[in-house]
């Protein structure tokens, strides 16, 4: 009986130490987190007065215009500032260009947030959005040759043929009511992109655009996982502390089913696809009997696969089917969202600007064909020149987040004074530090842009301040894209998409703002769409009063 005694005892004691030995590391662990409010070296910089030991001041960016915000903050406190996240913990947040071009250069010293890697990868797996360091550099190793300018050269006729089948969903809603008729064009373009990236990206018939057409599981479960949820306090709790993840309410539960959905497709395309290629490689050749490629031959993911299977591929560089599995839900919002979200504002800009609108049409209608190539799209001036120009102002990614891996010494372009009023033309970080990139702020920077910045002025692209050439962007010197082994990889592929539908639709269209400016604003997410302030729990809106140029 003694025996048995002592031995529960010293079960006890061991469950006990064990227990100790875990927090206490897990203490040693956050100690940096848990003293950077006092100790980090970003608290001499200028910045905004902290508001909350919570929230610090993140409680002023989402009760307003975050963007707003922090362009003011910009304005007040000088191109690098200290602002405080969650638990007062003191953010860098940097418009420097020569700053931010060592943060993008670094790539393997700066990742993203391990609450964002965690999150994202909850929903896209270990896809090119989500990895960091060697994982990432081997994925976009093998993945550059699918989005290099001949192939997105062939899949322009796509992007063509489906802005041409939303040209003509709008006309016969136009038919079908008294001109102007109001359309919520988000809605449309959002079908329209996701069609294209379904056949683009690995040969899929969404359908979305077809009004008759069947409900589509991936699309809903797309949908449903990409879901925006409201930023509330149980939202804030999860990201904070992952372990509540594990209490699962009617959204999560809803989330893994649809996540199920979109792993059983996605294994079966990346499943059929192999079989395809191994059945190719076993004939003469890969061309059909007309040939010419098939659209299977040209799809991103048979792309992708090709280029895993080759066999000048050493084994340790070639990705897992899980890299290559997570790599379809990635395709789907990285192709989906960002042509989609461009596309919107640039309307809702040339509905404000009718001079543009005018002019940019005028130069569209000079094109013979309504079925351009994407030489023809890239050749006309002004379209590209409206593309440039809405980029810049509504990038639809406004802002990423960097957290630095180790100490290090960031330079800087020009110096800044702190609040002791000592000059630093460098900025010491230690390891832990969060760094905000603020891409729309860099982008609309009075002092690169000039006092016109917050203008819709696609003339400005004819003759830039020398002052622009300093951001290191991967396009167009501006931030929209990133720059440096995280730039976006398939920006070409955004780029060409987004002029087909511009060219299609400017030609057949008029738009107008159908309702009063001040009812649009920009909801806080990863991409910034559009709501109305009158009606804010419908979901993304545009709406525009739409009329026909001429017979479509």
């Amino acid at each position: 009986m003694r025996t048995s005694m002592s031995s529960l005892v010293v079960v006890q004691w061991a469950f006990l130490t064990a227990i100790l030995v875990i927090a206490g590391a897990a203490v040693w662990k956050a100690r940096s987190l848990l003293l950077a409010p006092f100790t980090s070296p970003l608290l001499s910089l200028p910045g905004p007065p902290n508001k909350s030991w919570f929230l610090g001041n993140l409680g002023q960016l989402h009760g307003s215009d975050e963007d707003e915000t922090r362009r003011k903050w910009r304005e007040d406190y000088g191109p690098v500032l200290m602002y405080r996240g969650y638990l007062s913990i003191p953010r860098l947040f940097v418009t420097d260009p020569r700053a931010i071009n060592h943060l993008l250069t670094h790539s393997m010293e700066y990742y993203k947030p391990r609450q964002v890697q965690r999150t994202l990868s909850s929903l896209l797996g270990q896809g090119l959005l989500v990895t960091e360091g060697d994982q990432h550099r081997r994925q976009r190793k093998i993945m550059n040759p699918a989005f290099g300018p001949s192939q997105i050269r062939e899949l322009t006729n796509i992007f063509v043929e489906k802005s041409i089948e939303l040209r003509d969903v709008w006309a016969n809603e136009l038919s079908a009511n008294r001109q102007p008729t109001r359309i919520n064009v988000i809605q449309g373009l959002s079908k329209m992109t996701l069609d294209a990236i379904g056949l683009v990206g690995f040969n899929y018939q969404f359908n979305s655009l077809n009004p008759s057409g069947k409900p589509n599981e991936l699309a809903a479960a797309f949908e449903k996982i990409f879901q925006v949820p409201e930023v509330n306090t149980v939202v804030i709790l999860r990201t904070l502390f992952p372990i509540l993840n594990h209490i699962k309410d009617d959204r999560i539960r809803g989330i893994e089913q649809a996540k199920a959905t979109m792993r059983r497709i996605g294994e079966q395309l990346v499943a059929e696809k192999k079989a395809a290629i191994v059945r190719e490689t076993t004939e003469k050749d890969g061309h059909d009997s007309s040939g010419g490629r098939s659209l299977q031959a040209r799809d991103l993911l048979t792309l992708l696969l090709k280029a895993n299977m080759a066999r000048d591929i050493p084994d340790n560089q070639r990705l897992s089917d899980e890299d290559v599995l997570a790599q379809v839900p990635t395709f789907l919002v990285a192709g989906h969202e960002t042509t989609t979200t461009g596309t919107t504002w640039c309307l809702y800009a040339l509905s404000q600007a009718l001079d543009v609108q005018k002019r940019l049409r005028e130069e569209l209608l000079s094109v013979e064909t309504e079925t351009p190539t994407m030489d023809e799209l890239m050749a006309l001036p002004y379209l590209d020149a409206v593309v440039r120009e809405t980029l810049r102002l509504y990038a639809p990614v406004p802002r990423t987040m960097r957290v630095a891996q180790k100490d290090d010494i960031i330079p800087l372009g020009s110096p800044v004074t702190d609040r002791c009023g000592n000059m630093h033309d460098h900025i010491k970080i230690p390891a832990g530090t969060p760094i905000v990139i603020p891409i729309l702020t860099l982008n609309q920077d009075k002092t690169i842009w000039g006092e016109d910045a917050l203008d819709f002025r696609p003339e400005r692209w004819e003759s830039l301040p020398e002052a622009v050439s300093s951001i290191p962007g991967v396009w167009s010197h501006t931030l929209t894209f990133l720059g440096g082994q995280h730039a976006c990889i398939g920006y070409r592929f955004s780029l060409v998409e987004m002029k087909a539908l511009l060219f299609t639709l400017v030609r057949a269209f008029e738009f107008e703002l159908a309702v009063s400016l001040k009812d649009i604003r920009k909801a806080s997410g990863i991409v910034q769409r559009p709501i109305l302030r009158s009606d804010p729990t419908a979901g993304n809106q545009m709406p525009l009063f739409v009329r026909r140029v001429g017979p479509v």
